[in-house]
């Protein structure tokens, strides 16, 4: 009986096969292009093609290989467009060669400013295309920096890198962190002023607070085909903070209020540590829904971390995954230093409001520090040095706080005093984004 019901199926199976075959054999014939015959070529035009295919042609050559008949008025102009390609490409490898003297021989953020300099690096090498929609770099920038899931992933690992304890053993601090946030909000005016769209505004204004993953974050909301511009502005200016922070520092200090020495802080115990994070999410999720996957990465992180019973996902947090997602960020960033994005005037004109939001930030909180002193007694000053560190820059700012305050005093330590305004200037950075995409989304 099986044997039967076996051939019966062979037999079905034969027909179907027969009947499709016979259906196909009515169909219209699929064409197959002839494959064409290879010419043969000269030692020169071989030499020739080669040379097309360099790099050096690329940079030198102002010719396209191509005969037209446009009149000479339009190769002239032919000519000095490529020419000034040439000519950016090579300022910009200048430019990524001057980022790695600072990263390596000044020490200035390598884990940032090396990743970013040699995507830079690979973005203007001629014809390779790297960072067009196929290419590596255009391959990293779209499954992480284009979506919002890089920015959102380096959160969760600051905050298991944070500690709170800097903040609650002393929460005036606070205040700086949000007084460094007026360079947000400064630079939103002069956005606008410059003619930028109020969206296009606010995502240029989170520069300000030089917090990169929260600039990527609300320029992908808000003005999308601004995004590149403003990632490579804003980790620029995070790299650049040993740069650009102490001579503002010391400018609006006196050497007596640099010396200023902080006492103690008071121990804050691990049940605090725990509910801050929670605390923290709540809040933002009662008045500023729009900033809460920010908010909400970060605060898992810090709680997983202040848990202490998931060490394992702690330390992925802060070694290995942020490890990682630094690596792909920094070269989707670099990406966007390819000349002919880099070089034009809407993205310098967004490095000139950063730079100018990040200098005000810094020296509002500085100026914020100051005037605290006025109303506290003479044991409880602040070293106004710290309120350069109530920007987002965590924890670049708070360690460039500290060395220029080791340098001013030697033996000032002011690195955990410096982390109240740094941390509190990432929640506030989140904030100012959570504000600005509620009303202008």
């Amino acid at each position: 009986m099986r044997v039967k019901q076996l051939i019966l199926s062979l037999l079905f199976i034969f027909t179907m096969v027969t009947s499709s075959l016979q259906a196909n054999a009515h169909e219209a014939p699929v064409t197959v292009e002839e494959k064409k015959e290879y010419q043969p070529k000269s030692i020169s035009q071989l030499a020739s093609s080669f040379w097309q295919t360099t790099g050096i042609n690329a940079i030198l050559d102002t010719d396209d290989g191509e005969m037209t008949a446009e009149p000479a008025g339009h190769d002239a102009e032919r000519l000095m467009t490529a020419f000034e390609s040439s000519l950016g490409r090579i300022i910009m490898i200048l430019i990524v060669f001057a980022l790695f003297y600072l990263a390596i021989a000044k020490n200035f953020e390598p884990l940032l400013l090396i990743p970013i300099a040699f995507g830079g690096l690979l973005a203007n090498i001629p014809l390779a295309n790297m960072g067009g929609e196929h290419g590596m770099l255009g391959v990293i920038y779209n499954m992480g920096i284009a979506n919002e899931f890089f920015p959102l992933l380096i959160f969760m690992g600051v905050g298991a890198m944070t500690d709170f304890g800097p903040l609650l053993a002393n929460p005036k601090t606070a205040i700086l962190g949000g007084a460094a946030q007026f360079g947000i909000f400064g630079s939103l005016i002069g956005a606008v002023a410059i003619g930028f769209d109020l969206q296009s505004a606010s995502a240029i204004s989170i520069i300000g607070g030089a917090d990169g993953p929260t600039s990527i974050f609300i320029a992908n909301r808000l003005a999308p085909d601004m995004l590149g511009a403003i990632a490579v502005a804003a980790y620029s200016y995070m790299a650049l903070v040993p740069v650009i922070q102490p001579p503002i520092m010391r400018a609006l200090t006196t050497k007596e209020e640099r010396q200023i020495k902080m006492g103690v802080q008071r121990k804050v115990n691990s049940l605090e540590k725990l509910i801050f994070p929670i605390v923290v999410l709540i809040l933002s999720m009662l008045i500023l829904p729009e900033s809460t996957p920010l908010i909400g990465a970060f605060a898992f992180g810090n709680f997983a971390k202040e848990s202490g019973v998931v060490d394992r996902l702690s330390d992925t947090m802060q070694n290995s995954l942020i490890n990682i997602v630094t690596i792909f960020l920094g070269l989707g960033v670099g990406s966007k230093l390819a000349a002919d994005k880099f070089l034009v005037v809407e993205t310098m004109g967004i490095m000139i409001i950063g730079l100018l939001a990040f200098s005000a930030g810094t020296a509002v909180g500085v100026l914020m520090a100051r005037l605290m002193n006025k109303f506290s007694d003479k044991d409880n000053q602040i070293n106004p040095l710290i309120g350069a560190a109530g920007v987002s820059a965590v924890p670049m700012s708070a360690r460039v706080v500290s060395r220029v305050g080791s340098e001013e005093r030697p033996g000032n330590v002011l690195l955990m005093h410096a982390m109240g305004p740094n941390v509190a200037g990432v929640i506030g950075s989140a904030v100012a984004a959570g504000v600005l995409l509620s009303i202008f989304k």
